[in-house]
């Protein structure tokens, strides 16, 4: 009998030390999970959890709602929610946010695993491919730019540039009414806002 007690001791001091070694081990398996995040993938998940619009505090120091549509690699569209008059689409580079400003639900959802995403195509897809499209598409757009917003029609899209023909927002493309060009790297960009 003493020594049915004395195994029984030693198989729950046996379980409690496999059971410690594993919350240890999951402990340290959320540790790298976590250290592997990019703000990207917490943005997809606020977005996907949440459903709210996201609060971007952009390098220029001015904050945008954004409701995202879509990721891409290096950037992000969605519907601007705190826009009164201008566009209310736009793709945002996602080196300009300078800052998330969450809600407590959304920093939970944030750090929250994703199930990977049905469109794998788009999320391979770069800055310059997007605004080729509205390039292509011949959209006005309120590009905003660390220097300012100017409006306008993207003229060309090379690899790491853009060309903007400067006009009113209201008037189409047209050479007499273009008031100038200008010739913006990506990294200056901001925000490009359209219809």
């Amino acid at each position: 009998m003493r020594w049915d007690l004395l195994f029984d001791d030693l198989e729950s001091q046996l379980d409690q030390e496999q059971r410690d070694e594993e919350r240890a081990l999951a402990i340290e398996e959320e540790r790298l999970r976590l250290a592997r995040l990019s703000l990207r993938e917490r943005l997809v998940a606020m977005a996907a959890e949440s459903g709210a619009p996201l609060r971007l505090e952009l390098a220029d120091g001015e904050c945008r709602s954004i409701r995202p549509t879509g990721f891409g690699r290096d950037w992000l569209s969605g519907d601007l929610v705190d826009t009164a008059h201008g566009p209310r689409r736009c793709v945002l580079p996602l080196a300009a946010v300078a800052a998330v400003l969450p809600s407590r639900e959304q920093v939970r959802a944030g750090l929250a695993p994703v199930a990977p995403r049905a469109n794998a195509l788009q999320e391979r897809i770069g800055l310059s491919f997007v605004l080729r499209d509205l390039c292509r598409r011949r959209s006005a757009v309120a590009l905003t730019t660390a220097e300012g917003r100017f409006h306008g029609t993207i003229d060309r899209v090379a690899r790491d540039h853009l060309d903007l023909a400067v006009h009113e927002p209201a008037v189409p493309r047209r050479e007499r009414e273009v008031r100038g060009y200008r010739i913006v790297p990506f990294e200056r960009i901001r925000l490009v806002g359209f219809e």
